[in-house]
């Protein structure tokens, strides 16, 4: 065994973990005691063979296709980078993010299925939002406490606490303490003026009972790699553990996380990558100075109207050219992603009898974050002058003369005059509460045989608002929050002439999962067949609170206290300075949604290592938030109906093939997935619907994705090993999407977009010497179509990467320290990375019959992948 190897094993809690390699990648409490009791006699009679090669692959024995990596392989990677990042060796995932160090996020497709739809856990607790099921994964846990990360492909675990996860599971677990006080240190630094500090403290057995605990804290801060702006991240974590005796134990986690990002400018198009012709944010944006009785314009910084005094310095440094209007809205200092999110995990496993286990899992989550905003206000707006008779646009400064004009509305730049175009800070923030329980009681009814009942509440509050503040001088927003009530300045909201406070949404929303689960597993032919039997039946609830009046049909919203000027017959109203548009008054409602879902499987083991397994699971995704904060009236009945958008579903099936002995692990899997529902946003055409003549957003129908993924570790000596996988996606739109009531989308027989039809993966590590460990590794990923028609597709690339570490042990007597390099994208790599995806970038013809009807396209735009990147890092473990 090679000396980085030994010391790895040396100074982490996960050796024992791996003895138990299907539990080593369970969710919850209760499916690690479920895969741990099922494995007990595989693990003790199976073949002797690697568990793992280098942390890259190991050998799974659960009946459905799973993927997982330990610490051993992500503590080669770039410190701090995020856990999807380093999944992007996994077969069927594709992984792009956004930066080389992964603070920007990025974007998840498996098997197809975007990052919404794939759920994310976190010692079992679900981190998907409640509201559109998004997944930041910039805000995940540090990559040094990451004991394993597994990925489902396709499929969820049987007591898996989602609403929203048709294409898999994503999983990964914190370390317990260790049993010895010690202490790990980690310092990196990198291009991009790169800085990380890490530290984290154990305290061994303490106490009369020998608990343990670890606190660990991290910070980054480093700049854009394009572009003005830096991205900010501070964390801290801990976890109290507590044995208690014959397998039972308890503890208690918590987790606090504050970003602090400025956005990249991903508005690349394919034809501005080849010239390199593309701008990033820009660097300032003056505004103009107010002048009493004079017109403003921030709308247009450089107009004659500003008086010379406003302009912007674009990123290449340039002035923003005098006949372009332009605003601050691309100011860097605007574009932003601020978030506070945190998190408290229980877990509490205990044996009541012999046979009779209960696993108890609290949980409690926090976030507040936006993405920035910029929206330009006339002074007087309806909504800051409530029905004024003096809201004519003002143009010239001779209409600024009457005092009359002067003084209406409300002076929103502090020049006297109520004359101007003024542009506010207005955050979309999402302030969210969650409350969520994972339980489960498992009865060994004999040795070979058990059954697990399991619950899951997840109670989600989500307040969403958009209070609007003004800039200080230089552009930048009072707070990041905005008005928000407790991390903005509420003492910093615009206010109209009424009192009430300029906001450019504002709901409340309750999402609440209650789901009950039951599972069956039985071993039989002396263990050599396993069979899983088991469903998860889901009953989710949504309740909706619009304060805001909808625009009727649209995500559309106008929150003000103005009084309409009519009321129509189906009871939606008009506003004098929006013509004739309909609004929905403030609402509320509850909708409920339930289904029952199996999940099969089976697992025959034969021969030296040899096994086959197959799967069958149903998933489902329940409407967003978004989806359904876009009622329309019925015609007839004049209710509100919620019904254009329905649930998705899926059905899963796997057959694969393993192989565990000698020096290898491996894996090779077909797949089938059968998905309803699809929703994308369409024109209702049919004349009984109450959603008639309206875009919404609704179902696509139906669509058919086939596959096979595969992967392969093996160890060629112990200072030689290679990985390498591969996988195959190919999929089937089987319907057009309507566009009006006579033309359509030609979908129909198109790939989905942003999944690529190949990926090719491939890493090798060579212990050059006792001291000097060196890895390269490599992702192909193919071809990617951006839009629904498939007429604009992104190039394929290959992105390399490489990791030498060098034991510092010989060198200077320390014990356990190294020093690493990291290297990302070594060849220098051009390539687009993530894709705004829509219908079609060329003119299509949308006319099913004989006759032609062209829809204009629109070229698609992408960010840029990252550039090579360079990182030293220093790590120390005494």
């Amino acid at each position: 065994m090679t000396n980085r190897k030994r010391v790895f094993w040396a100074t982490t809690a996960l050796f024992s973990g791996l003895l138990v390699a299907g539990a080593a990648s369970a969710q919850s409490s209760g499916t690690v005691a479920t895969e741990a009791t099922e494995l007990d006699t595989v693990v003790v009679t199976g073949t002797r063979a690697p568990f793992t090669v280098d942390g890259t692959i190991v050998a799974e024995t659960v009946a459905k296709t799973r993927s997982t990596l330990t610490q051993e392989y992500i503590s080669t990677q770039n410190p701090g980078q995020t856990v999807l990042q380093t999944l992007n060796l996994v077969p069927g995932l594709n992984f792009v993010n956004a930066d080389p160090y992964g603070n920007s996020g990025g974007n998840i497709r498996l098997r197809g299925f975007d990052g919404n739809r794939v759920s994310v856990t976190f010692d079992g607790m679900p981190l998907n939002d409640t509201g559109n099921y998004a997944t930041f994964t910039n805000q995940l846990l540090d990559s040094e406490l990451i004991e394993r990360v597994s990925v489902n492909q396709g499929t969820t675990d049987v007591d898996s606490p989602t609403a929203s996860a048709t294409g898999g599971t994503i999983n990964f677990r914190s370390p317990r303490p260790l049993n010895e006080a010690g202490s790990q240190w980690g310092a990196a630094f990198g291009e991009n003026a790169y800085k990380r500090l890490f530290a984290r403290f154990d305290t061994g057995e303490f106490g009369p009972w020998g608990t343990t605990a670890w606190l660990a804290a991290s910070i980054t801060d480093y700049d854009k790699f394009k572009g003005p702006g830096s991205l900010t991240k501070t964390q801290f974590n801990g976890k109290l553990y507590q044995d208690l005796g014959d397998g039972d134990f308890a503890s208690v986690a918590g987790h606090w996380n504050v970003n602090r990002n400025n956005f990249y400018n991903n508005f690349i198009t394919q034809a501005q990558f080849d010239a390199g012709t593309f701008l990033e944010n820009d660097i300032a944006c003056v505004r103009p100075a107010g002048v009493n009785g004079t017109v403003q314009n921030e709308g247009d910084i450089e107009s004659t109207l500003n008086n010379g005094t406003g302009y912007i310095i674009r990123s290449d440094g340039s002035l923003n050219p005098s006949n372009t209007n332009q605003s601050c809205t691309n100011y860097h200092g605007l574009r932003i992603n601020p978030s506070n999110t945190g998190n408290i995990r229980g877990q509490f496993s205990y044996g009541l009898t012999d046979s009779l286990r209960f696993t108890f899992d609290p949980s409690f989550q926090y976030v507040i974050a936006n993405g920035g905003g910029f929206t330009l206000f006339s002074e007087r707006d309806d909504r800051l002058d409530q029905n004024s008779t003096n809201n004519a646009t003002v143009t010239t400064p001779a209409q600024c003369v009457a005092a009359a004009i002067r003084t209406s509305g409300t002076d929103l730049n502090g020049d006297g005059d109520t004359c101007d175009n003024v542009g506010l800070y207005t955050p979309s923030n999402t302030n969210t509460h969650r409350y969520g329980i994972l339980s489960s009681l498992i009865w060994d009814i004999n040795d070979t045989q058990l059954i697990r009942m399991a619950y899951t509440l997840d109670y989600g509050r989500h307040r969403q608002t958009g209070e609007a503040v003004r800039f200080r001088g230089d552009s930048e927003p009072l707070n990041v929050f905005g008005g928000q009530e407790r991390w903005g300045d509420e003492s910093a909201r615009v206010f109209g002439r009424d009192g009430s406070y300029i906001r450019s949404r504002d709901r409340f929303s309750i999402a609440q999962l209650n789901q009950i689960a039951v599972e069956y597993v039985g071993r039989f032919f002396d263990e050599s067949l396993t069979i899983n039997i088991g469903a998860r039946a889901p009953f989710f609830e949504r309740q909706l609170n619009q304060y805001c009046y909808s625009q009727n049909g649209t995500s559309t919203v106008r929150c003000t206290t103005e009084t309409p000027t009519a009321t129509l017959a189906n009871g939606n109203v008009t506003f004098a300075s929006t013509g004739t548009s309909q609004f929905i008054a403030p609402y509320e409602a509850t909708l409920k949604y339930d289904d029952i879902l199996p999940n099969l499987g089976a697992v025959y083991r034969f021969g030296e290592g040899h096994s086959v397994y197959a799967s069958y699971a149903e998933g489902l995704s329940l409407p967003r938030t978004d989806n359904l904060y876009q009622p329309v009236r019925n015609p007839t009945t004049f209710a509100l109906d919620f019904s254009a958008v329905q649930p998705e579903t899926t059905k899963s099936y796997d057959l694969g093939y393993r192989f565990s002995g000698g020096n290898a692990v491996a894996m090779i899997a077909a797949w089938y997935i059968e998905y309803q529902n699809r929703i994308v946003s369409s024109f209702d055409n049919d004349p009984t619907s109450p959603t008639f003549n309206f875009s919404v957003d609704r179902n696509l129908g139906a669509v058919d994705q086939r596959g096979v993924d595969a992967q392969v570790g093996y160890e060629f000596s112990e200072a030689f090993t290679a990985y390498l996988s591969a996988s195959w996606n190919d999929s089937e739109v089987l319907g057009n999407v309507p566009l009006s009531g006579t033309t359509f989308l030609p979908t129909e027989g198109k790939s989905l977009v942003e999944t690529p039809d190949w990926t090719f993966s491939g890493r090798i590590d060579w212990q050059a010497t006792q001291d000097l460990n060196v890895a390269l590794q490599a992702k192909y990923v193919g071809e990617r179509f951006a839009t629904d028609v498939n007429d604009e597709i992104s190039d394929s690339y290959i992105v390399t990467d490489m990791d030498v570490r060098y034991d510092l042990t010989d060198t200077f007597g320390i014990r356990n320290a190294y020093v690493q390099l990291n290297v990302n994208n070594l060849f220098d790599e051009e390539y687009l990375g993530n894709i705004s995806t829509g219908n079609n970038a060329l003119p299509v013809d949308i006319d099913p019959t004989a006759g032609v009807n062209l829809r204009a396209g629109q070229f698609r735009t992408y960010s840029l992948g990252s550039p090579r990147t360079a990182t030293v890092s220093l790590g120390l473990k005494f």
